[in-house]
């Protein structure tokens, strides 16, 4: 069996040129003698001449590297002339009409897209009250993305500029290290590993973690430096254990290739957080990678292995029969030798070309039989959101996801995130299929939507006729698409019970019908604004003015006596203003909905007195149909309003006192804290109920999920909280 070369050696080579010649030579090793590569180097050399990069070696050495690692990958001429000259549209006199008249409109056309995709220098930033970094993130990450769509070459390219931009970090100032590491760390690594190339993923993590934390990772480092000797000797061990297994059972031993490899450093520090455990607690520090000819040979070892060692089952993940989306196939297993664990991944060597390489191994390997990764992430991504700060937390959940693999009941496959509940499935099969979803079976048993799926359940759906809205499900559902598509439902609800309550408000106070209100509206071309009378006092004072008017112009002498007392007067009962020209003598709260304090509500009018439905309530809507008589309504804002939030702790001893050093350390302005709340003998926690204001409402929340167990969130002026 071939030995079969890692990237790290490529990647150790490339990181120690500094100097165009020798990069020079590199290039033509890796692609070969072509002489449009060869112009487009020299080009590239003659553009970039006087230019000089941080660390002080010439800067055409940093497009000849891209170009190498591109080659590297199996990146076409196309993509080699591209990368190569990536840079001389934006930092050189050169335009895109040049390349395009020098190597045609395929280069020029990536070179366009690269371009695009630059570092964030003038766009328009929020107010410094947004989180800056944040933004410009997403920002480079949508260009990112929308160049892809177009040409996911150009994605590739970027990534590996990117990757060498990492490898030469050091000779900038620190302040700009931990802000370009910090962009790759949310941007850069969760495209190469929704691309499947994992060679460049880890790498780009473990070299942001190191600028990012670098106590952190010096911490890692020097644990795996003091004690590599005794780690590599325990791995040498169980290597020769699986090796001399495998042979005893009948595998030829050059059929096999075995890997061992320690954990990385990022993915070691991730395991520290989430388990909350110190790096001598890590259990799985050794792996053991097996490489086989054949799919088959796959099941073969696992069995073989299963039966020696004593697996953990929990951990158990078959990636050959069910592969990623990323196109990723592997099996992935854990098991006991000598009180250590190791974990064990077996795959054949087109998988692993397919996991090296992901999507570019199918440049590199022209004959490979690697899956082709799913590009559909892309396609469902949503660029039209209103703020960019929701397209990256729509966008992010998408990419740097662990997976799970669902089925229908015929047996089509569908992937999600962990985590995800029956009504992500549900927009996955079809976005008609989420939006009419009413009940689902998962194996054969009837559920909620919201019940969260697990690896191998087989999902079934039952949908009804009229579309279902559930703006409240937006944040229980885990995937792009359906919190997306749920907005998109909510907002399209929303803006249809505010038309039609707007006609039914005007109607109301003229004393018309709704129909002959929407005939004047018609008329008077107002169809597109006329849902602001709902929620826009000044513009319905306006409106009203303008029907007065227009009744004046042929109204007879009893019409000019009615409309004197059409004035609308502006009533205040607690935390609501009500406007209209009858007497108004109190609201009240219908059993139907549970409308809480900024809540979109509307006001039903039955005699004097005003009833308060939320605005999706399906009962008022029922009512708003048929012609109800209405009042415009409003929340009256209190200057700061505020929140309590309700927060599980263990009852153990010194939890309170971490708690509040929590608070503390992350600045947060919390107003009280009611220490008590639901504790007895058989519950192992206590509540803490906290009280802050809405500015910090949110950050508290986000911040909060991080540690402990949020119980409830809910304002002060709740309309339920005096009932």
């Amino acid at each position: 069996m071939a030995e079969i070369l890692s990237s790290l050696e490529f990647f150790n080579e490339i990181s120690a040129i500094n100097d165009p010649e020798r990069a020079h030579e590199l290039l033509r090793q890796t692609a070969g003698i072509q002489q449009k590569i060869e112009d487009a180097l020299a080009y590239a050399t003659k553009a970039h001449e006087g230019q000089f990069r941080k660390g002080g070696g010439p800067y055409v050495t940093h497009p000849i590297l891209v170009a190498c690692i591109v080659a590297h990958y199996g990146g076409d001429e196309a993509m080699i002339c591209a990368a190569l000259l990536h840079d001389v549209v934006e930092d050189t006199v050169a335009t895109r009409e040049d390349v395009a008249s020098l190597f045609g409109e395929d280069v020029a056309s990536l070179v366009d897209s690269l371009t695009k995709i630059v570092e964030i220098r003038e766009e328009e930033l929020p107010p410094a009250s947004s989180n800056r970094k944040m933004i410009t993130a997403a920002l480079t990450f949508r260009k990112m993305l929308i160049a892809s769509v177009r040409d996911i070459r150009a994605l590739v390219i970027k990534l590996c500029d990117r990757f060498h931009n990492m490898l030469t970090l050091q000779a900038l100032a620190p302040n700009k290290r931990v802000r370009i590491s910090e962009e790759t760390l949310v941007v850069y690594a969760p495209i190469a590993h929704r691309l499947g190339i994992s060679s460049i993923k880890n790498e780009l993590e473990d070299l942001s973690f190191r600028y990012i934390f670098p106590e952190e990772y010096e911490k890692i480092d020097l644990y795996f430096q003091d004690n590599h000797q005794e780690l590599q000797l325990k791995l040498n061990t169980f290597l020769g254990k699986v090796k001399r297994l495998l042979i005893s059972n009948g595998i030829p031993e050059g059929h096999f290739q075995l890997m061992g490899r320690i954990k990385r450093r990022y993915s070691t520090y991730l395991k520290m957080q989430r388990k909350g455990i110190s790096i001598e607690e890590v259990l799985d520090l050794l792996a053991l990678r097996i490489i086989v000819q054949e799919p088959l040979d796959c099941y073969r070892v696992l069995g073989i292995v299963h039966l020696k060692f004593k697996p953990i089952l929990s951990r158990f993940k078959d990636y050959v029969a069910l592969p990623k989306e990323n196109g990723y196939q592997t099996i992935h297993t854990t098991i006991f030798d000598d009180s250590l664990i190791y974990e064990v991944q077996i795959r054949t060597e087109d998988m692993h070309k397919g996991a090296e390489y992901g999507v570019a191994a199918h440049w590199k390997y022209k004959a490979g039989g690697a899956k082709t990764p799913s590009l559909g992430w892309l396609n469902d991504l949503q660029f039209q959101n209103n703020t960019i700060e929701e397209f990256y937390e729509l966008a992010k959940n998408d990419l740097y996801r662990e997976d799970i693999v669902v089925f229908s009941p015929d047996g089509d496959t569908y992937t999600l995130p962990v985590g995800a509940v029956v009504l992500d499935f549900a927009y996955a099969v079809h976005t008609d299929i989420g939006n009419h979803a009413k009940k689902a079976m998962v194996n054969n048993q009837q559920v909620s939507l919201l019940t969260v799926l697990k690896s191998g359940d087989i999902v079934k759906i039952i949908t009804v006729d009229k579309p279902i809205v559930r703006p409240s499900w937006g944040d229980a559902v885990k995937t792009s698409k359906a919190k997306h598509q749920i907005r998109i439902t909510t907002a399209a609800r929303y803006k249809e019970v505010e038309r039609l309550s707007a006609f039914n408000i005007i109607a109301t106070i003229f004393g018309k019908t709704p129909q002959e209100i929407a005939d004047f509206v018609n008329t008077a071309k107002l169809e597109s604004s006329i849902h602001r009378a709902c929620t826009d006092l000044i513009y319905l004072k306006e409106l009203e003015s303008r029907i007065e008017n227009s009744i004046k112009k042929d109204a007879n002498l009893f019409m000019l006596l009615k409309i004197k007392i059409l004035k609308l007067k502006e009533y205040v009962f607690d935390s609501f203003l009500i406007c209209s020209n009858y007497n108004i003598s109190e609201t009240l709260f219908d059993y139907c909905c549970h409308p809480k304090f900024g809540d979109e509500v509307i006001a039903l009018k039955s005699g004097s007195k005003a009833f308060i439905h939320h605005k999706l309530c399906e009962r008022a809507l029922g009512e708003i149909e048929r012609g109800a008589k209405m009042l415009y309504v409003s929340w009256i804002e209190d200057a700061m309003q505020r929140f309590v939030v309700i927060v599980a702790l263990e009852n153990q001893k010194g939890i309170l006192a971490n708690f509040l050093q929590f608070l503390a350390k992350n600045d947060m302005n919390v107003l009280s804290i009611d220490v008590g709340g639901r504790k007895n003998s058989y519950s192992a926690h206590s509540e803490i109920h906290i009280e802050c204001h809405d500015t910090d409402v949110k950050t508290l929340k986000k911040l909060l999920s991080q540690k402990f167990r949020i119980i409830d969130v809910y304002s002060l002026k709740d309309a339920y909280s005096n009932g």
